[in-house]
Formats: C-alpha cells, sequence, structure tokens
C-alpha cells in the first residue's frame, strides 16, 4: 500500500475486530489508497487536513443538520451497509419519505458529478442538496449556521479547521472532505490484485462471466470503481415517475436516464435501482437477461442473455467478493 496522506497516528484508532486471515484484510488508515487506485484530486479550497475531517465526520453523524434534530446524514448513510441505509426510499424528518434510492457514499470522491441524474459536480455542492429537501433534513442553511455559532465546540472546530466561524462555506467544505475519505478497496478482489488473494473457482468463473462479451456487465460497470458513470437509461420501466436528468435538461434524449452507480459492495447495498425497486442481486441479473423494458432511451448494450443456475451462482459470487468488510467495520468511519 501506499500512502497518500496519513494525518493520525494508526494508534489512535482501533482495527476491526473481524480475523485476520486470508479472506480479510486490516481497515485501510485514513486516506490510505490501494496500488491500484488512483490518486483523489482536492479543490484548490478544501484541501485534506486532519481538523476538517474531524469536523466533517462530527457533522456527519449531528442531527442538529435537519429541522427536528433527529435525522443526521448517517441516517441514510450507515456505515454498516457501505453507507447506504438497506431501504428503497430513505426516511427523513417527520417521517417524511423520500423519492429516490439513496446510494453508497463508499469512493464517492472519485465520482466526476453528483445524484442519480449526475446534476452536480462537487460534493460541497452536493451537500446543500440533502439540507434544504423538503423529504429530507428540511433546514436552511442560514437557520443551521446560527445553530453552529451558538455551539463553542463548533465554533472552536471551525475556526481550527478553516480559520473563520461556521458558515456555509464552512460546512459544505468540512463534510465534503470528511466524505472524500470514504474509501473502499480491501475486498477479496481486490486483495486478489494486491496481495495475490486466490479468487474461489466460483468467483472466478463469475468474473468471467461478468467480463464476458456475452453479458458485457463490465462495458457499464468497469474501471476500480466498477463505473463509468455514463447517464443512461437501463430500461427498468417503460414509463417512469422519475423523469431523471430530462427534469434538468429538458432533453428528450435524458428523459429517464440516470447515473451508473458502483458495484463496490453491491452485496450489502440493496434494494437496486435508482428507486430501490429490485430487492435481490438474483432479481437484478434477471432484469438484464430479459433485456429490459424497450424505453426509447433504453442502452443498446442491454439486450438480454441466456444464463443457466449455476453461471448466475459464479456470478453472484463474484459481486459477493466486491464486498469490502475491513471498510464497513472500520471504526475510524463510525460514531465511536
Amino acid at each position: 500500500m501506499r500512502l497518500f496522506i496519513l494525518v493520525v497516528l494508526l494508534s489512535c484508532f482501533a482495527c476491526s475486530t473481524l480475523p485476520e486471515d486470508e479472506h480479510t484484510a486490516k481497515p485501510l488508515a485514513l486516506m490510505e489508497l490501494p496500488d491500484h487506485f488512483p490518486d483523489i484530486s482536492f479543490p484548490s479550497d478544501n484541501v485534506f487536513t486532519e481538523a476538517r475531517w474531524v469536523l466533517g465526520k462530527k457533522l456527519f453523524y449531528d442531527p442538529i443538520m435537519s429541522s427536528t434534530k433527529e435525522v443526521s446524514c448517517a441516517s441514510c448513510h450507515d456505515p454498516s451497509l457501505g453507507f447506504t441505509d438497506g431501504l428503497a426510499f430513505s426516511i427523513g424528518v417527520e417521517e417524511r419519505v423520500g423519492f429516490r434510492n439513496a446510494p453508497s457514499l463508499a469512493n464517492v470522491a472519485y465520482q466526476p458529478y453528483l445524484l442519480r441524474e449526475g446534476s452536480l459536480a462537487t460534493i460541497e455542492m452536493q451537500v446543500l442538496v440533502p439540507l434544504q429537501e423538503h423529504h429530507e433534513f428540511d433546514l436552511n442553511i442560514l437557520e443551521l449556521v446560527e445553530r453552529l455559532k451558538e455551539d463553542e465546540e463548533y465554533v472552536a472546530m471551525s475556526l481550527e479547521a478553516y480559520d473563520r466561524p461556521p458558515d456555509a462555506f464552512v460546512v459544505t467544505r468540512a463534510l465534503a472532505n470528511f466524505e472524500r475519505s470514504l474509501i473502499s478497496g480491501q475486498s477479496r478482489y481486490d486483495l486478489s490484485i494486491n496481495e495475490g488473494l486466490s479468487l474461489t473457482n466460483s468467483e472466478k468463473k463469475g468474473e468471467a462471466l461478468f467480463f464476458s462479451e456475452t453479458l458485457a456487465c463490465g462495458q457499464c460497470h468497469g474501471g476500480h470503481n466498477f463505473s463509468n458513470y455514463a447517464i443512461t437509461n437501463n430500461g427498468l420501466y417503460l414509463h417512469y415517475e422519475d423523469e431523471g436528468k430530462f427534469r434538468l435538461t429538458n432533453d428528450s434524449l435524458d428523459l429517464a436516464t440516470f447515473k451508473t452507480p458502483s458495484l463496490r459492495n453491491v452485496a450489502i447495498t440493496g434494494p437496486y435501482m435508482h428507486d430501490g425497486s429490485i430487492e435481490s442481486l438474483e432479481a437484478v441479473i434477471a432484469h438484464y437477461a430479459a433485456g429490459g423494458k424497450n424505453h426509447m432511451n433504453k442502452h443498446p448494450l442491454i439486450q438480454g442473455f441466456d444464463i443457466s443456475a449455476e453461471d448466475e451462482g459464479h456470478l453472484i459470487a463474484f459481486l459477493q467478493s466486491l464486498t469490502d468488510t475491513s471498510f464497513i467495520n472500520n471504526k475510524i468511519f463510525r460514531d465511536e
């Protein structure tokens, strides 16, 4: 492993209690990147520092972010679930139900744009969306800032991190600083690349199927983060309640198109699709094997395929090898 930035001593954080054997790995240190991961790019006004990370983590877990002071970022992004929530639609303040499935925040630092339709360019910009969204936090950023200014600890942490008292700049930058540290790259698949771990025969067969021309999964879910981040339609419906990118562009070519998600930790981040409408990996495979619905914008690669029950088992075994148990158990990221 190479260290990108190591801002804290390893002794400051407890490691996962998982047994150390060929199937598991120690959690990465803060901002430690696997050898096969590219460097992370930080905005010039929000370079990584320990003080900014600590402030961002505190905000991430603090329900002060919501109007009722009962909902936090972690309410919808639980580390034990790969920073998702296991629900089709997340629950916000006053039990209000959202309209999209909460995506994982694992490796969010590498995403070229945010939200399901890819409408925002930076994590700093994205932070404002759940804050003001009626079905999520339902809180004006100015009201949040006033709350933070009344808290001596937040004032002190803000001055240390950004040399200014709490304001919208500090809130968005600190949360983004923390979220960029959520690096997941220690799955069994990763260990087979970096540390010589051998995948099982079933996992190897599933990997071959995944990257085969017949299934073509890897054409959309390739790269170190298993996504090309394209904004596409996967034939989920003929008619969509959620118009996807179209609601921003009003371009018919964008109707019902959504960002291709990463498949990292996919075995624990269901339910799946932008609306959480598919419960299991088996059902996801069945959707693509059937070729999807013939929506006008359906991606041309989605044509359907034949797959035996045995091969489906191999494919699922490979997808399960993308689960990073060291990441979901890494106490660095937990509210402890």
